[in-house]
């Protein structure tokens, strides 16, 4: 495999994330305004918090009803407990699950196509509220997940687990972390990476309980496109708690549950080579840029832009979010 100058394929990556990611204020302050100016508030009773950003052409055919309050001056969306049978604040998930149902069996939004009985925790400021997952991009809202990247220290250097997508999912063929999922609603994030660890890579729940060490969280403010699946440009902001996994060379990950269609060893300059190809599924890549810059792969020596690209891999959410899920 050829040699990648740093320069290059963190250039190359810098590029693409741009183009991928939510814009900057700082960036256009006039443009970001009038963007963020189109879009509905989701809101929740008991706070005036803004949870996620609706874009205007979902408002117009989402299948709402009495259940909800549209104020289309203020561009604000909310449950409306005045149609409930009481006041109790956990009847906002009644809402929110029947307005998406009627979504998916009328047809109206594709990526509701892929229901997956799956709920994911919004969180407001003061309480929360659970979305199905497959629903939570047509509202913008915050979802948690967690990534792993388990590596090998050889002779010959470093080298890391890099699985590719199988081709019947999205982001069909891509290269990805070696263990990543979404944290169901409930659930403790080292529990769904011991899950999701097993589900993917048929680790025993013995060795990424022993090996596993958290190494901090990314956030970022994705816009999916159509690898995606579903409708593009919907807003998918996010965090992330980060593992890491030293394994020895005899542990080798397997696929188990069809998300993957095999795992390779892959040299440091190697996945180099494939992050300035954009070979890698897009949120996937920033996890490996974390990883080289906590382990002095990516430096301030090396990399002109080390503090913004370091800056921009933990992205202040114009939404409320939690340290703990």
């Amino acid at each position: 495999m050829r040699q990648v100058r740093i320069e290059s394929w963190v250039g190359a990556w810098y590029r693409r994330a741009n183009q991928e990611s939510f814009p900057y204020y700082d960036d256009n302050p006039d443009s970001y305004s009038r963007l963020v100016a189109s879009y509905y508030k989701f809101g929740l009773h008991g706070t005036q918090k803004v949870l996620g950003w609706i874009l205007p052409w979902i408002v117009e055919i989402m299948p709402w009803d009495d259940d909800w309050i549209l104020d289309h001056e203020k561009k604000r969306i909310l449950p409306n407990l005045k149609s409930l049978h009481s006041a109790d604040l956990s009847e906002q998930n009644e809402v929110i699950e029947r307005t998406l149902r009627r979504g998916q069996q009328n047809g109206h939004f594709r990526v509701l196509e892929k229901w997956r009985d799956e709920l994911y925790t919004i969180h407001g400021p003061n309480h929360t509220v659970r979305m199905e997952r497959s629903g939570t991009p047509l509202f913008g809202v915050v979802t948690y997940g967690v990534h792993m990247t388990a590596y090998v220290n050889t002779p010959n250097g470093m080298k890391i687990w890099v699985p590719r997508r199988a081709k019947a999912k999205t982001y069909s063929g891509m290269l990805d972390n070696t263990v990543a999922g979404g944290i169901s609603a409930g659930e403790d994030p080292f529990e769904c990476l011991v899950r999701e660890g097993s589900e993917e890579a048929s680790f025993s729940e013995e060795l990424v309980r022993s090996n596993a060490k958290l190494c901090g969280t990314i956030s970022y403010f994705h816009v999916r496109d159509s690898r995606a699946g579903g409708e593009a440009g919907l807003l998918q902001p996010e965090v992330q708690f980060v593992y890491d996994m030293e394994v020895g060379p005899n542990v080798i990950p397997r696929p188990n549950d069809g998300e993957v269609e095999e795992f390779r060893l892959w040299t440091v300059e190697e996945i180099q080579g494939a992050l300035a190809e954009g070979q890698f599924k897009p949120n996937c890549a920033v996890f490996l840029l974390d990883f080289f810059v906590r382990h002095g792969i990516l430096s301030l020596q090396n990399e002109k832009d080390y503090v913004e690209i370091v800056s921009r891999l933990h992205r202040r959410l114009p939404f409320p979010t939690v340290s703990a899920v």
